[in-house]
């Protein structure tokens, strides 16, 4: 039977070969599409590990002042915040903030059981006392930032679960271990949960904050994290920005919600899968008429063949699993060309996407072919296996 199939194929190879190609092409795009997809799904589901509801982001520029006097107004300024109506806590930070685009990373290594361990692009958060009080970081392990590490012999840090798992291993202990790069060493005194500032479409990453001192006059000068009470809107904004204004006379500042931010990066971050999935629709609507309009051409070809295979016996049940198993034959075939293509991806790490993504999007693309075939040879099959002989021998 399968023999058979094949043979009808070859016979109308031309007729078939720009199906072919769209039945190809259509699995491709859907097994990219499904791939993203997928990829964001994962992503979207895992926890973001910090709030952003209610929290305010501040870049200060101190203008003309010099720099030696603009540590002084920035004491000035988060003295102003921290005691206006409306603000429950003010934390100073870099620039790279949730949601903002901006990105500082290093990388980061430790020894165990006398192997180095190294992990690369750790994401890199300058991080106070009150930071954890603005974000609402989750601690896991240890503890957060407290005013015992002003006198600290090494900077402390607080690293993500993510991280301490690269390092010391899932589930090992890392409080009062030593990470380092060439750069520095720092002492481990905390593990926090996951803090995805990239976005919840974005990939999770190992991060670390770095002890920030109140008397640090060098770092995370130029950004503020502030968190406002429910409802807080433009009166705050405006009171925020005169302050800061009559704090320094040269100094400006913009302030903008991190809800808004993250609004606006998830829209950005869904442009690529909405592009994909609008050009896969019409590839497989394409499909679809392509695959309606071979079988309809071939049964009105074929009436007197069917007519024989009738009278000889065969039954409404043959004919349309005749007529089934070509078009399933021919996509099959479509769908090997695809899978050839395909296979390249987890066999050579194209984007850095977990194996199992690409698998799962390889079956979701050919059971959504595969369906598509046998909804389009439906109602073809029906009308063949309706033909009567007589009918049939006598049009011929």
């Amino acid at each position: 039977m399968i023999r058979h199939l094949i043979t009808l194929m070859w016979n109308r190879r031309r007729a078939n070969a720009l199906l072919l190609a769209e039945i190809f092409l259509a699995f491709v795009v859907l097994f990219v599409v499904g791939s993203v997809g997928l990829f964001n799904w994962r992503n979207y589901q895992e926890p973001m590990g910090f709030s952003y509801d209610n929290v305010w982001v501040i870049d200060l520029d101190a203008g003309t002042q010099p720099r030696a006097d603009q540590f002084a107004t920035l004491q000035t300024v988060l003295r102003q915040l921290r005691s206006a109506p409306g603000v429950v806590s003010v934390s100073r930070t870099a620039s790279n903030t949730p949601f903002s685009g901006s990105n500082n990373t290093t990388w980061m290594e430790t020894e165990k059981d006398g192997i180095k361990q190294s992990v690369e692009d750790v994401n890199y958060y300058e991080a106070n006392i009150e930071l954890r009080e603005v974000m609402g970081v989750q601690m896991r392990e240890g503890r957060w930032f407290d005013h015992r590490d002003e006198t600290a012999t090494r900077t402390p840090v607080v690293i993500t679960q993510l991280l301490r798992d690269k390092l010391f291993g899932p589930g090992a202990p890392a409080v009062g271990k030593r990470i380092n790069n060439r750069e520095a060493e720092w002492q481990v005194v905390g593990v926090s949960g996951a803090y995805r500032a990239d976005g919840e479409l974005q990939e999770p990453r190992p991060a670390m904050f770095v002890y920030l001192s109140p008397d640090d006059t060098t770092r995370a000068r130029n950004t503020l994290l502030v968190k406002v009470r429910p409802g807080s809107g433009a009166a705050l904004e405006k009171k925020i920005s005169a302050d800061i204004r009559s704090a320094g006379t040269t100094w400006s500042s913009n302030v903008r919600a991190l809800a808004e931010q993250r609004l606006t990066q998830f829209k950005f971050g869904l442009v690529l899968p909405v592009i994909l999935g609008v050009v896969c629709l019409f590839l497989i609507i394409n499909v679809a008429l392509g695959l309606f309009g071979v079988l309809w051409l071939n049964i009105s070809r074929r009436r007197g063949e069917i007519g024989v295979r009738r009278a000889m016996g065969a039954t409404a049940g043959n004919i349309s699993g005749q007529v089934l198993g070509e078009i399933l034959v021919l996509t099959t075939f479509g769908l090997v060309l695809g899978l050839l293509v395909a296979v390249q991806f987890p066999l050579l790490g194209i984007f850095s996407v977990l194996p199992s993504i690409y698998f799962t999007a390889m079956l979701l693309a050919a059971g959504v072919l595969y369906l598509l075939a046998v909804v389009c040879a439906l109602y073809p099959s029906r009308l063949a296996a309706g033909i009567q002989p007589a009918v049939a021998l006598r049009e011929e």
